[in-house]
């Protein structure tokens, strides 16, 4: 079965049509035109597709782990055949560059499915309570209806985080992908449906969240609601599940700090931090954006991050290369434009970039890389999280304040520390608020737990604990085997 009309939904099995049209354009963000038309849902579409999951949940909650890992490698086997067009999709919708959108953003749904699949055949899914105590059991089960709200910025990294660790789970779900950049979900869908997972289990209708996400979010049918976007709207998916008491999984906003001490190879801690704040054109939640240099190498730090910006190639989306693409759309473009603009007027001293569209493009929104020296605690471009290619640097004089400046921030959801010191790495990752701590570079592993801090959610993605997150867990005392 094939998607015949980008405005349809998938519900029970099948490509359906809106109950009522809402016409909704998606824009592709290096031409600023609209290149394709979507529908957004209204409560009849929602409703249907809930209630689709709940009838599907008693048995595909009963199936066994092995036959969801079986559902997991079909999709994947789907997947690897059209990680191209996926890429292409991504590429479009959001403006990743082509070779980024292949290798990371349509990368990153293959890992995760590669990762849930050694996780779901490796789980402990029934586990006595502790050695030596018998008839006393916990066993994990699917908790129910899943509503899955994803963001626009990392399309298939965020809908296979979420829609494989349901289906490892057990669980029934709908989802709703972001009205901005929709087209890499609906080719998901397609494998889905290719991949035969079974009617029900896997439910997409596209929509906004003042429509279709708050639909999702206080609905008594839907048992947990996992969401990446915005604090913001975090906060009001949170208030509005309270009244049912949903399970609730948040990956949200964040500011994250990157401490680099003297003692670094200084040159390619910097470059490469600096490089990490642009990819994505800045557009990542985890992004290096504030780099606390100790003072000793700041000057030559910022000559470092002012070489990196202006090196720092912006291009179409469709050319290969390593360079970074545009904005998403015309809205993030003017926020990204007005923190720049509030980062100048607040005093920030600015050695690259600024506001405006890089040399040879005008149009598409696209931003210049852009670096600001001597920033301090209280300005905005230090606080608010700007997703754009842009970067605030600021002193340090030891480790204690380097901590203190970094712990700074209502986010909670990253860290990097750049140092030649093993000890000092470890001391300071100890000190530091946030979920994920990265040194020198280093990656993660693929199925490493994704998640944060504070205001920056609740809750984990990934491998076995993105699993957990839809799992409920039951005890059972008193049964014993017979002799």
């Amino acid at each position: 079965m094939k998607m015949t009309d980008t405005r349809n939904f998938y519900i029970d099995g099948a490509w359906v049509a809106p109950h009522a049209a809402q016409d909704f354009p998606v824009y592709n963000p290096a031409t600023e035109e609209p290149y394709a038309t979507i529908s957004l849902g209204g409560v009849a579409d929602t409703e249907a597709a809930i209630a689709a999951a709940r009838r599907a949940f008693p048995s595909f909650s009963s199936t066994t782990p092995a036959e969801r890992g079986e559902i997991l490698r079909a999709i994947l086997a789907v997947y690897e055949k059209r990680v191209g067009d996926m890429a292409e999709a991504i590429s479009t919708e959001m403006g990743a560059p082509i070779d980024m959108a292949l290798s990371d953003q349509a990368g990153a749904g293959r890992s995760h499915l590669k990762a849930f699949i050694r996780a779901v055949d490796g789980f402990q899914w029934e586990r006595e309570l502790r050695p030596g105590v018998a008839g006393q059991d916990l066993v994990f089960e699917a908790a129910g209806v899943a509503a899955l709200i994803t963001p626009w910025n990392w399309p298939m990294n965020q809908v296979v985080l979420k829609v494989g660790a349901a289906l490892a789970a057990g669980c029934t779900m709908v989802l709703k992908p972001s009205e901005i950049a929709p087209m890499s979900s609906m080719l998901f869908t397609e494998i889905i449906d290719e991949a035969g997972v079974p009617a029900g289990v896997f439910n997409m209708v596209n929509g906004d969240g003042a429509g279709v996400g708050s639909i999702l979010s206080s609905h008594p049918e839907i048992d947990v609601v996992s969401f990446t976007g915005s604090t913001r709207a975090g906060i009001l998916i949170s208030k509005s599940a309270a009244d049912t008491v949903k399970t609730v999984s948040l990956e949200l906003g964040g500011k994250s700090p990157n401490l680099v001490f003297a003692d670094s190879d200084l040159d390619a801690a910097v470059a490469r931090g600096a490089s990490f704040c642009f990819a994505n054109t800045g557009q990542s939640c985890n992004a290096a954006t504030r780099m606390l240099v100790e003072r000793s190498v700041y000057d030559r730090a910022v000559e470092v991050a002012q070489s990196t910006a202006e090196a720092t190639v912006v291009d179409l989306p469709g050319k290969p290369g390593g360079h970074i693409g545009p904005l998403v759309s015309q809205a993030q473009f003017d926020k990204v434009q007005s923190l720049i603009q509030a980062g100048i007027d607040e005093g920030a001293r600015l050695v690259a970039g600024g506001t405006g569209r890089p040399e040879g493009l005008n149009r598409g929104w696209f931003a210049r890389p852009t670096v600001f020296a001597d920033a301090t605690p209280d300005m905005t471009i230090m606080r608010e999280e700007i997703f754009g290619p842009v970067l605030a640097m600021m002193p340090f004089d030891d480790e204690d304040q380097a901590i203190e400046m970094a712990n700074d921030t209502p986010y909670g959801l990253a860290a990097y520390i750049q140092t030649g010191s093993a000890e000092r790495a470890r001391r300071v990752a100890a000190r530091l608020r946030a979920g994920m701590i990265q040194v020198n570079g280093a990656g993660r592993a693929s199925g490493s737990p994704f998640g944060g801090y504070k205001q920056s959610g609740v809750g984990r993605e990934g491998g076995v604990w993105g699993i957990e997150e839809f799992l409920e867990m039951k005890t059972i005392s008193g049964i014993v085997d017979d002799a």
